[in-house]
């Protein structure tokens, strides 16, 4: 999944329009952009919803955040959309390998209950949302087979912590957000799963948003969220390995592949070792799964 498109449950409007914004997956959203009173109803919509884009035969990943399983509000979540089979559960605000665990338990009685496959539906874990979460980030490898991917949020972690803001004067974000980020990036990798970045919330800053996505790709994620439609065909662009890219991937895999016990290989004149290989293998794999 290059580009993960946030849209709010409760509106009809905005969920036709992200359904039409070309993102790899859309995030059916019934936590934060949903006001408590509203809980309900978007549990009603995001149901309508899924079942009616499941029948598209262009259907993205569909997938549901669901709100934290502290506030007693993640039953109610799960047993509205559990039986249109979304494809993914986000897990915000998630606190380690014990959180997945107990997601997984609720989606087995869930799916049990509705008759649909057992482990059918994956998850996706926010895995720095709190304080006490960064320090569990490397907790996730083997907690459930459902575990698809791992990404991290600013905006929740600011408040947790007390500060001000997360971003400073020139639009970076500050001390503490670069090390969640690099601590998702590095629990996916020993998760053996993607990592994807968080959201780049000024959808007015478009190089900014680029910028911010290199910067993603150069480091390990395999791509990003978005809140905006219009933000969706510049993270898929950047998450699109180039033709360049691919063709140079694959002439390291075959000649690794010709001289298979080979611990380097040389490629015009320069010399290439397994972990380039590993690299070649991972934008092989990513191009295999981009969308055109």
């Amino acid at each position: 999944m290059r580009s993960l498109l946030f849209v709010p449950a409760d509106s009809p409007k905005k969920l036709d329009r992200a359904a039409a914004a070309g993102a790899d997956a859309l995030i059916v959203d019934l936590e934060d952009s949903v006001a408590p009173a509203r809980k309900p109803l978007a549990r009603e919509a995001a149901a309508e919803f899924l079942r009616a884009r499941r029948a598209a035969a262009d259907a993205p990943v569909l997938i549901v955040r669901i709100n934290a399983l502290e506030t007693g509000l993640a039953d109610a979540d799960l047993e509205a959309v559990v039986p249109t089979a979304p494809d993914l559960i986000m897990l915000p605000k998630a606190r380690g390998r014990a959180a997945v665990a107990e997601l997984d338990a609720k989606l087995t009685a869930q799916e049990a209950l509705h008759a649909r496959p057992d482990g059918g539906i994956g998850i996706l874990p926010i895995a720095t949302e709190t304080a006490e979460s960064l320090f569990l980030s490397g907790t996730y490898r083997g907690a459930s087979v459902r575990l698809r991917a791992l990404t991290w949020g600013a905006e929740d972690l600011s408040a947790d912590i007390g500060a001000e803001t997360n971003r400073d004067e020139a639009g970076l974000f500050t001390d503490p957000y670069r090390i969640a980020r690099a601590f998702c990036l590095l629990g996916a990798a020993a998760a053996e799963v993607p990592a994807i970045d968080t959201v780049f919330v000024d959808f007015r800053d478009p190089a900014g948003l680029r910028a911010e996505a290199e910067a993603a790709r150069r480091d390990g994620f395999d791509g990003k969220m978005a809140i905006h439609p219009d933000q969706v065909a510049i993270i898929n662009e950047v998450f699109t390995p180039t033709a360049e890219a691919i063709a140079q991937s694959e002439r390291i895999v075959a000649a690794f592949a010709a001289d298979p016990g080979a611990g380097v290989v040389g490629i015009d004149g320069r010399m290439v070792d397994r972990p380039h290989l590993r690299r070649a293998e991972r934008l092989l794999a990513r191009a295999g799964r981009a969308r055109p």
